[in-house]
């Protein structure tokens, strides 16, 4: 059998290079994997314009995360991209896997252990797969993802180990760069440092964990952010998306 994502259409990817300041929503199955409270996010994150669907999480059941990826493919036709905790989060009703490898850690568990657990059953998947230097940032708070894999992320002013961690993953062939706060981060991560990446690579960023105002996205996006991953804030407030909603509706007038 020849690596399924040779042959795969780039659809997903050339539309995350497309443009700067998207908006995806991250969905954790384990908190969110009921019919009703899924179709009430879909209903308003397709009036708010929302460009993704974002779905996984640090400690979510394989049951779960089909269960509610299924539910999300059947309510929506707003692009679902996997975004996996562990090896058992994947499922062909997803039009994309980012394939991270947690980089700012040191753990081998996750800088290859998890891929070759999901090799066999990667290959066989109908979906697009994006090669993605996942990197934690310190977001004043220790995440969920950071205690799962038992690694320590970069510190929030040390913007230069960050840029160098950003540069190796992408000469390692890595398509996308995430930088993650974590989860309900008190901070979201640096726009500065956005532009430093930005500054001297050409490639996809992605930001998330902490981003819970419109201001913040706008700086985002200033600085050639291409997608801005929202999870909590909607967890706690979904009329927040009436918020994007109306800033998207600005940015395209």
């Amino acid at each position: 059998m020849h690596l399924q994502f040779m042959k795969l259409s780039k659809e997903i990817f050339n539309k995350l290079n497309s443009k700067t300041g998207q908006i995806a929503v991250l969905i954790d199955p384990e908190e969110t994997n009921s019919v009703e409270k899924l179709q009430i996010i879909v209903e308003k994150a397709k009036f708010a314009s929302v460009d993704y669907f974002f779905i996984g999480g640090s400690t979510v059941t394989r049951s779960d995360f089909q269960k509610t990826t299924s539910i999300l493919k059947s309510l929506t036709d707003i692009p679902l991209v996997i975004f996996p905790g562990d090896h058992q989060q994947l499922s062909n009703d997803a039009d994309a896997l980012l394939y991270l490898s947690l980089l700012s850690g040191r753990n081998p568990e996750y800088l290859i252990g998890q891929h070759v657990k999901s090799a066999q059953e990667v290959i066989q998947l109908d979906l697009e797969i994006i090669p993605t230097a996942y990197i934690l940032i310190d977001g004043g708070k220790q995440s969920t993802v950071a205690y799962v894999s038992q690694t320590t992320p970069i510190p929030r002013d040390n913007t230069q180990i960050a840029l160098n961690t950003a540069i190796a993953g992408t000469l390692q062939g890595n398509k996308v760069v995430y930088f993650d706060a974590g989860s309900g981060a008190n901070q979201p991560v640096d726009a500065q440092l956005i532009k430093q990446v930005k500054a001297q690579l050409e490639t996809v960023t992605i930001v998330g964990g902490g981003v819970r105002s419109i201001e913040q996205i706008e700086a985002l996006k200033s600085v050639g952010t291409n997608v801005i991953v929202i999870g909590n804030k909607i967890e706690e407030d979904i009329d927040f998306l009436l918020d994007i909603q109306n800033y998207k509706s600005k940015v395209l007038s």
